[in-house]
Formats: structure tokens, C-alpha cells, sequence
């Protein structure tokens, strides 16, 4: 695990966001392909292939699982207690919540319920200084309506209180459109846009077979491309950091 000394600079915080949502990224990613071939094989009755499937899953739920921790004590220990402004917090507690989000997505019984509890209250702690510190157009409070909307729809099955909190912070935003700093307008205006993309995919009637793009990123630093990704709502990705 990684030791800082201090807190970071948002160059720094950017990069190290980055560096770990790409490793769990994969994963996740890996995760999704192995669940559905795990199931389309059991369906055919192959019990030999689905053995060697189930492990290979299995290998990857642990690494995934150590990644998580690893962030989350990293977090934890170091960047929450050191964290400052307003901004860097909401980042944090964010970043929290998301990690917690990834072990709850595969994760059953009561390690997935530990895992919801846990994201949900770093989500919440978030929120709470968003709405107190940050602009309803900051990109960051918005990632971060983001993400905790896909964890309701996702994790907590509540697609009703993920779309009352995806158009709310949508509607926030658009009604302090005018007041937007032109630094941050194009990544506000992307996850604006990602909000209302889930929200049309969340109250479609044929919304489980629609495809989402997963991109979005904070301002701060160099927006991200959009990528798509098929049967997942849109999720809020880590900036890429400019290059110095």
C-alpha cells in the first residue's frame, strides 16, 4: 500500500485516481464477461467448462477485492483525514463510495450488504458537503450525483430514488447554466448530459437492452473520452491528468 505524507495536489490526486481506476477497471470489466459466459454455460448444462470459468471469476473477484481494500485503507488513513477544502473532500468521500460500490457489485450475503452500507454512507457524507461547498454546475458534485444515482439503481435496486436524484442534480445544474465558468463548462455540460443519458435509459421501457456510454470526468484536469459499454448506466470516470 502506498503512504502519503500529505494531502495531495489535484494534480496528484487526479493522477493517483487514475492509476487505480484503471486497474480496477479491467477487472470490472473481465468480471462482467466471465459472469455471463458463467451463465450462458450453466444454462447449457456444461458443468466442465463452468468450473474452470467459476474459478477463473473467483481469481478475479480477489484481486478485485484487494485493489478495493487497498484504496479504501489508502483513503482511510491518509488522504480523508489530510483533506482540506471542500473540494478535496467531496472527492474523497466520493472516491469512497465508488470502491465500495465495486466490492458491493460482486459480492453476496452479508459482504455485499457491509459493502452497500458502507458506500452509501461515504456517498452521503459526500453530498452532504457538496451541497454546501460546491456549485450545483462543479463537476465534481455532479460526478458525484453521478455515481451515487447509479449505486441506487444498481446496488439498491431503487431505480425511483436514483432518477429523483439523477434529474435533481440535473436540474440544479441547469438552472445556474448561465453562471458557469467557461474552465469547466465542457465537462459540466458532459456529465449534465450522461445524467440525462441515464435517465432516458432508466425510465425506457426497453431500458436493459439500450446501450450507455461510460465516460464523464471532473474538470480539474483534461476530460476523458467517452467509451461505450454495453447494459451499464453511465458512470463517472477519473480525469486524465494534463500533461506537464
Amino acid at each position: 500500500m502506498i503512504q502519503i505524507g500529505g494531502e495531495l495536489t489535484v494534480d496528484e490526486r487526479n493522477l493517483l485516481s487514475v492509476a487505480y481506476k484503471n486497474v480496477v477497471g479491467t477487472r470490472r470489466a473481465s468480471w462482467r464477461i466471465i459472469s455471463s459466459i458463467e451463465q450462458k454455460e450453466e444454462s447449457k448444462g456444461s458443468e466442465k467448462h463452468v468450473g474452470t470459468i467459476r474459478d477463473y471469476r473467483q481469481k478475479i473477484e480477489t484481486e478485485l477485492e484487494k485493489v478495493c481494500q487497498d484504496v479504501l485503507n489508502v483513503l482511510d488513513d491518509s488522504l480523508i483525514p489530510k483533506a482540506e477544502s471542500g473540494e478535496s473532500k467531496v472527492f474523497y468521500h466520493k472516491m469512497k463510495g465508488d470502491y465500495h460500490r465495486y466490492l458491493a457489485e460482486f459480492a453476496s450475503g452479508e459482504k455485499r450488504k457491509v459493502a452497500a452500507t458502507a458506500a452509501h454512507e461515504a456517498y452521503k457524507a459526500a453530498t452532504d458537503v457538496a451541497q454546501t461547498e460546491l456549485t450545483p454546475t462543479h463537476p465534481i458534485r455532479l460526478g458525484l450525483a453521478l455515481n451515487f444515482s447509479v449505486f441506487y439503481y444498481e446496488i439498491l435496486n431503487s431505480p425511483d430514488r436514483a432518477c429523483h436524484l439523477a434529474k435533481q442534480a440535473f436540474d440544479d445544474a441547469i438552472a445556474e447554466l448561465d453562471s458557469l465558468s467557461e474552465e469547466s463548462y465542457r465537462d459540466s455540460t458532459l456529465i449534465m448530459q450522461l445524467l440525462r443519458d441515464n435517465l432516458t435509459l432508466w425510465t425506457s421501457s426497453d431500458g436493459a437492452e439500450a446501450e450507455t456510454a461510460e465516460a464523464a470526468p471532473p474538470k480539474e484536469e483534461k476530460a476523458a473520452e467517452a467509451e461505450t459499454k454495453s447494459a451499464e448506466p453511465t458512470e463517472e470516470q477519473p480525469p486524465a491528468p494534463t500533461a506537464s
